[in-house]
């Protein structure tokens, strides 16, 4: 299937939109308000910025093994067209609107609700275990994001108190360098 960008813009705003719907509804369900913990903080934003860098460079560094390269051709082969048909500013939008709203449902809602019951390091790892299930493309792929979650989950308490934004930062800012890096891939092997 051919999409255009705008196409696929629209595509990824529903869904990942969809994503905050079902926080806001099961947190209305669950008595869990899955913003709770979002505080626009200078702290947070610095945590954020500066927790990106590790998770991009592991991602940069990726093709050294197997499973790496793996990932990243299935992602170029996959999304690295239609990454590239956007514009910086359209992968900077879909980065910050799957950054908010993936961290809305994991980290704000599924992770404090577990904890509820499981405690602090089983609401870590179970809301984690949901986050590598439905990205479950393949069961690399499903691995890496698993401990990607983790690794978010872990930047939510990072600071004097736990803050929201920090995971959100984290994410769009790594999804934004990853897209970039696909879509610049995609390109060099279409110019190949």
């Amino acid at each position: 299937m051919n999409l255009t960008p705008s196409q696929f813009l629209w595509i990824a705003t529903l869904f990942e939109g969809g994503l905050a719907l079902v926080a806001f509804v099961l947190g209305a369900l669950l008595s869990v308000d899955p913003v709770a913990a979002l505080r626009p903080e200078l702290t947070a934003a610095f945590w954020g910025v500066l927790g990106s860098l590790p998770l991009y460079a592991l991602f940069a560094q990726s093709d050294r093994l197997a499973v790496g390269r793996e990932i990243r051709k299935l992602l170029i082969e996959k999304l690295g067209g239609l990454l590239a048909a956007c514009s910086v500013s359209q992968l900077l939008y879909i980065a910050c609107w799957a950054g908010i709203t993936e961290e809305i449902l994991f980290r704000g809602l599924l992770q404090p609700w577990l904890e509820q019951s499981w405690g602090w390091l089983g609401g870590l790892v179970f809301s984690n275990l949901i986050f590598a299930l439905v990205h479950w493309i393949t069961p690399a792929y499903a691995l890496l994001a698993g401990f990607s979650g983790l690794y978010l989950g872990l930047m939510l308490d990072v600071g004097p108190e736990r803050n929201l934004l920090t995971p959100i930062l984290v994410h769009a800012i790594y999804d934004f360098l990853a897209f970039i890096a696909v879509a610049e891939a995609w390109r060099q092997q279409q110019a190949a």
